[in-house]
């Protein structure tokens, strides 16, 4: 719609206002004239009801969040009274004629208590509540909203348009070739790698089959006391402590035991007694 619609309609909608405000007018008048209020304040009185609705309307459309649902409920009280007003006044036609006993509304008690209440309150709850939407216009402040560039804008719908599975999935990486291995000159390989006795933290040694050569002197303390025996001293020490033993007591274990050496020399020695008690044997029997 251009400029000059907009003109005509904000024009006829002020008419119809004004001249609905008209009829209202003369209604809200003559009631007021019934509840004693003199001419002037009679006069006055329809701009108590229905200019408080209009006040509360322009302030809906500027409010926001829970000030603008209490000025929704002002508009919609005073709309409300003023509606039962005038149909007060439609059903009572000596309001018009101005012959009505003073403060009587309806010939029922109960309801013409509640109308009077209702007039006479309206004029005080305009009061309190026309001032209560004039403060939060004045105090309200509009949310400022920063202008956007084209290319953010673009940007934003961009990333709005692309689904799920478009963000989850990507174009996978050319496969390059590796390279052939060169072939190296065969020859001794050079470790470059400096080894260190003691492996880093939180690493863990890895098992070799190979035998671990010792990386120093053994200290004095941890060398043996007993210097080294030769064999026949080894045999004559086994023939000493196997004097007594029998020929199934006569293993390289019980030696090895007996004389402290290795197992080797401890079979080594087992064979020599045994063959020398088996000869013995012999020479005896002969």
């Amino acid at each position: 719609m251009n400029r000059l619609g907009k003109g005509l309609l904000v024009a006829a909608l002020v008419g119809v206002v004004a001249m609905a405000f008209r009829v209202s007018w003369n209604a809200l008048r003559d009631v007021a004239t019934a509840t004693g209020a003199d001419s002037t304040a009679a006069t006055l009185y329809p701009f108590v009801v229905d200019g408080l609705m209009a006040l509360a309307l322009v302030a809906t459309l500027v409010l926001t969040g829970d000030a603008r649902r209490f000025a929704l409920r002002v508009l919609a009280a005073y709309t409300l009274a003023s509606l039962v007003l005038n149909y007060v006044h439609g059903l009572v036609p000596e309001l018009h004629d101005e012959v009505v006993d003073w403060g009587r509304l309806a010939d029922w008690d109960p309801a013409n208590w509640a109308l009077v209440l209702l007039a006479t309150s309206l004029p005080v709850g305009s009061i309190y509540f026309g001032s209560d939407l004039v403060a939060k216009v004045l105090h309200h402040r509009p949310i400022e909203h920063t202008p956007s560039t084209p290319n953010q804008d673009e940007t934003a719908e961009t990333y709005v348009n692309r689904s799920t599975a478009d963000l989850g999935e990507s174009t996978p990486a050319p496969i390059t070739p590796a390279p052939a291995p060169v072939a190296l000159p065969a020859g001794p390989v050079v470790s470059l790698v400096k080894s260190t006795d003691r492996p880093p933290v939180g690493a863990v040694a890895a098992e070799s089959t190979r035998p671990r050569r010792a990386t120093g002197r053994v200290p004095a303390v941890a060398r043996s006391t007993r210097p080294a025996r030769t064999p026949d001293e080894l045999l004559t020490e086994a023939r000493e402590v196997a004097a007594d033993w029998s020929d199934r007591e006569l293993t390289a274990e019980g030696i090895r035991r007996a004389v402290h050496t290795s197992p080797a020399k401890a079979r080594v020695l087992r064979d020599t007694l045994r063959a020398e008690r088996a000869a013995g044997s012999g020479e005896a029997a002969a």
